[in-house]
């Protein structure tokens, strides 16, 4: 999750200083810095940041998370001042300068989902014992509130590290946490009949859309 601060400890530097890629990671790192005209591979940094967390999330088994010593390899891999780097890294929600549980729980609670019942959403959570800017003691949750997330037609939402989860109840949110505690994948999206964001039970316009690109032109 997001900080305030970048958190810088000698105990952090011992676990971090020599953090390098894994041999796929170095290829996938090469990969993307040649998108970029010659000269301009600090234009990288975004996806390299999120690389190196995916590379600590696989380490560490979690969603992972930046130390600071990690995202000064990342300015040197792509010869760029550690302050842009660390700018980069404190400007974006999407990157944790702390250590995150297995499942980072990032529920919405600006203007929509809090009238839609975000505040069920995060009852859910309480009952797992999750605290805001938390990780649970077995290491499996982090809950974080946040600001939109860009799924308003379909409030309540949250994010569970890749994937959302929309439509969202009490009981809605109390199975998909169960779910992933037990291990399992539950169904991102709507936990509602709907496609997407149509209306609730199906799309009520174009719906030979549903199953192919239907040409409506001759229909008109």
């Amino acid at each position: 999750m997001a900080a305030k601060r970048l958190p810088d400890t000698p105990e952090i530097r011992e676990r971090w200083g020599s953090f390098a890629w894994t041999k796929d990671n170095a290829a996938e790192a090469r990969k993307v810095v040649d998108r970029y005209p010659p000269g301009r591979q600090q234009s990288a940094v975004i996806p390299l940041l999120d690389l190196a967390q995916r590379q600590i999330g696989a380490e560490t088994n979690t969603q992972g998370w930046l130390p600071i010593p990690v995202i000064e390899y990342v300015a040197a891999f792509l010869d760029m001042p550690k302050i842009r780097a660390y700018e980069v890294a404190t400007f974006y929600t999407m990157f944790n300068l702390v250590p995150v549980g297995r499942h980072h729980v990032q529920v919405c609670g600006t203007t929509p989902c809090m009238l839609r019942g975000s505040d069920d959403v995060l009852a859910a959570c309480y009952v797992r014992g999750m605290k805001k800017g938390h990780t649970t003691g077995d290491g499996l949750f982090t809950l974080t509130e946040v600001e939109c997330l860009g799924v308003c037609a379909n409030a309540p939402m949250v994010q569970i590290n890749d994937e959302n989860y929309e439509d969202l109840t009490f009981d809605s949110m109390t199975a998909i946490l169960d779910a992933l505690a037990a291990g399992q994948a539950p169904k991102p999206g709507p936990q509602v009949e709907r496609q997407t964001s149509a209306p609730e039970g199906g799309p009520t316009t174009l719906q030979a859309m549903v199953k192919e690109n239907h040409d409506y032109r001759g229909e008109w």
